[in-house]
């Protein structure tokens, strides 16, 4: 896929150092579908859409915030049953996780997993987000402290997820921005 095809925007998403569910964000928790009918619509726009923008960076920034203070239930707002989360490969192949996670429980286990290693003290800053109509790419950096050695250390962390109405049905996860962005057909 040749950068050309690819209709992008791109921004950096401001996150809140100290978060906590929203009043949106307790409503789609009670009722799960008003939050499906709510991204159904936001994924008919365009992404150069300010609508869709402003839905799609606000959704994604409290996403964010909601893994960083480890609240899965938001976090997970939106996920389908058959949501697919692939590990980094660098992870898998160190035998450190499994090569796919399915499902919103599939996905608690993965973070569970991730927690065993790294503790409870990585959090996402720095973040950009690039939404190409299917697909929004998130880019970040992730600073963290290895559990048993207690090194520190920062990795640059992405995620792509794959849209289906409104909502992320695969999220693929790197360790490289490149990579990252070579697989929705970008370059940095």
């Amino acid at each position: 896929m040749s950068q050309e095809n690819v209709e992008a925007v791109r921004k950096p998403l401001r996150l809140r150092e100290r978060s906590r569910r929203t009043l949106d964000q307790r409503l789609f928790l009670r009722f799960p579908w008003l939050g499906g009918a709510n991204l159904r619509l936001i994924d008919k726009l365009p992404p150069r859409s300010r609508l869709r923008q402003a839905a799609v960076w606000r959704a994604a920034r409290l996403v964010v915030e909601a893994y960083n203070r480890r609240d899965l239930d938001a976090n997970l707002i939106g996920v389908p049953p058959d949501f697919e989360w692939y590990p980094a490969r660098d992870l898998v192949e160190a035998g450190l996780v499994e090569p796919c996670y399915r499902g919103p429980e599939g996905y608690r286990q993965y973070v569970a997993a991730w927690t065993e290693v790294w503790g409870d003290s990585d959090y996402l800053e720095r973040v950009e987000l690039i939404d190409t109509g299917d697909r929004i790419v998130l880019l970040a950096n992730a600073p963290m402290r290895a559990q048993v050695s207690g090194v520190p250390l920062t990795e640059t962390y992405a995620t792509v997820s794959t849209l289906k109405d409104g909502r992320a049905v695969r999220v693929e996860e790197y360790f490289d921005h490149a990579e990252a962005l070579e697989a929705v057909g970008l370059s940095e």
